[in-house]
């Protein structure tokens, strides 16, 4: 999840000051034609543009000093059973660890996408299994992310992720290739190839990391995420989607709450309305009580527990809905995967 946890506020707060004027400044990118990638990129606006999507990782998951468990497909399935009535369309993180299982009960229970995350896409095993997972379930997988905040974490660089991204496409010219970064990585002069090899953008949008949040409405934070789309839309080759924004319910004593929650997602869903060139998720679906104790969660961050990473989902750890997901009109017409 958002790396965002590790920066220092002073950092955070220079990029956010800078950002507008670094999109302004920053040459679009060459934006090749991929013939192949079209019919899939068509299916991927279109649920853009009718699914409701929620960020996703299993109930199940734990770290353990700081190594991954795997989650049991009886758990995944209670996991999505959960969520059907309310989404149709799925962001993950992870391609192993048990999420091999995804694609599959995706399909059963009538989900519409499934963008696939590859938490480290330089692991042979964990890469396979995505490209694994989009060769057998090509109507339902819309895309795949390679990484999350690998350059904001310093995990790879621009050059070395556009390399990857083309190395991918050309196991798999078939599918819309991503990678996920805080937005303002994209503004950076050096990112102008990466973005040319993505055939759409994954983003995290976070208000709550701004200095201005705490005596922040809901509608002036959904509107901060309608601004950096606006911003960011001329540095795309394609759609894009915020994968991560949102606000934890918890702790109290941060000015965290269900009623929080619930009124910036109102606003969002005001503000921003799904189509094929721009959508949201909801993050996260479910909360998650390891991640405030676990330090792949904040990394960088200095030692210490981090509670309100325990909080993003719409649903707690027992699966019941919260506020904002208990707002959510559900789904009454089971779609089939476009």
């Amino acid at each position: 999840m958002s790396s965002l946890r590790a920066a220092s506020l002073g950092a955070l707060v220079a990029v956010t000051v800078l950002a507008a004027t670094a999109a302004r400044s920053v040459a679009s990118p060459v934006c090749p034609a991929r013939p192949a990638a079209q019919p899939a990129l068509a299916r991927l606006r279109e649920a853009l543009g009718h699914a409701r999507f929620v960020t996703y990782q299993p109930t199940a998951l734990r770290a353990v000093n700081g190594r991954l468990t795997r989650a049991d497909a009886a758990s995944i399935w209670a996991d999505l059973t959960a969520l059907r009535r309310r989404f149709d369309g799925l962001i993950t993180y992870d391609a192993v660890h048990g999420a091999e299982n995804i694609p599959a009960i995706a399909t059963a229970l009538e989900f519409r996408a499934l963008i696939v995350g590859v938490w480290n896409p330089l692991d042979d095993t964990e890469l396979d299994a995505a490209i694994d997972a989009a060769h057998r379930f090509p109507r339902l997988i819309a895309g795949i992310s390679l990484g999350n905040e690998l350059l904001f974490s310093r995990r790879s660089d621009p050059a070395a992720l556009a390399a990857l991204t083309a190395r991918v496409r050309a196991r798999l010219p078939g599918t819309p290739l991503t990678t996920t970064e805080p937005f303002h990585m994209f503004y950076a002069p050096a990112s102008a190839e990466l973005v040319g090899q993505l055939d759409f953008l994954t983003v995290n949008v976070h208000p709550v990391f701004q200095p201005w949040f705490p005596e922040a409405s809901g509608s002036s934070a959904a509107q901060f995420v309608v601004n950096v789309l606006a911003e960011l839309a001329p540095h795309a080759c394609g759609p894009i989607v915020v994968k991560e924004t949102g606000m934890p319910t918890a702790p109290a004593s941060g000015g965290f709450g269900e009623s929080r929650q619930a009124s910036f997602y109102r606003e969002l869903r005001r503000l921003l309305p799904p189509s094929a060139e721009h959508a949201f998720a909801y993050f996260a679906a479910f909360d998650a009580p390891w991640r405030a104790y676990d330090a792949i969660a904040v990394p960088g961050a200095p030692p210490g527990v981090h509670p309100e990473e325990a909080h993003w989902g719409l649903y707690d750890a027992d699966r019941q809905p919260k506020q904002a997901a208990r707002e959510l009109a559900p789904l009454t017409s089971p779609p089939s995967p476009p």
